[in-house]
């Protein structure tokens, strides 16, 4: 009886010990879900991020308001004296030029188009860590690299399968191995580029809420400034001028 526990016992050793090598040698796609949870928890966790109602900032010359439980959002942008009002979900609203409410219909479809593109792209600069496992989106880990700081990254490169206006791009996301965060990242306009149109850093994390963003970067002066992330906002913020 002895000598049969004690083979039994040596079998399910031998099991646990095979699963935890099989658990270190992931592929690519389940090791850069690992990481890409990991960051994401790092930041505040998904609980948190969902929590989130209000975000409102900068981007180049707009400025933006969403909220995130509605789908409503408001694009600001004083250098064509446009204000547009617009559900991401349903593509609903209204716009404003030099102050007067747009009335042609077909002129208003633009503009709301128009304003949802702004507000991708626009936030995508401030929430790209959150959109790692987003449907549509491709996740494998390519390997280490050493960001400008010394510290190993992992390096994972993200591709989109029919998602987004801009199924075609390619990024390569740096996350620091000792701070579990996205460090840098590089945009190839095309999925077969060789070289990058631009590698940035993602730095500056602040508390926004219950959550950490990464604005007001230190490298620039492109991209997401100024954010503030609320509970509360006024009403019309979403329906008037």
């Amino acid at each position: 009886m002895k000598l049969a526990i004690k083979i039994k016992s040596l079998l399910l050793f031998s099991i646990l010990f095979t699963g935890s090598i099989n658990t270190q040698a992931q592929n690519p796609t389940e090791k850069a879900k690992e990481i890409a949870l990991e960051v994401m928890e790092q930041m505040g966790g998904v609980k948190n991020w969902n929590n989130t109602h209000f975000i409102k900032w900068d981007f180049g010359k707009r400025t933006l308001y969403w909220d995130k439980w509605t789908g409503d959002v408001r694009v600001e942008n004083p250098e064509q004296n446009l204000v547009v009002l617009v559900n991401i979900n349903t593509l609903k609203g209204k716009a404003f030029k030099n102050g007067e409410l747009v009335k042609n219909t077909e002129e208003i479809q633009k503009l709301l188009e128009q304003g949802k593109k702004w507000w991708i792209n626009d936030s995508y600069w401030l929430t790209m860590p959150w959109k790692l496992l987003d449907p549509g989106v491709q996740l494998i880990h390519i390997g280490t690299d050493k960001l400008p700081d010394g510290h190993t990254a992992d390096v994972l490169q993200m591709t989109f399968e029919n998602v987004g206006v801009t199924p075609e791009n390619k990024y390569l996301i740096y996350v620091d191995q000792e701070e579990h965060l996205v460090k840098q990242w590089s945009y190839f306009p095309k999925f077969n580029d060789k070289t990058p149109k631009f590698t940035m850093a993602w730095n500056n994390y602040q508390n926004a809420g219950n959550v950490l963003l990464s604005f007001d970067r230190l490298n620039g002066t492109f991209g997401p400034k100024n954010v503030v992330v609320s509970k509360q906002i006024e009403d019309k913020i979403f329906t008037a001028l």
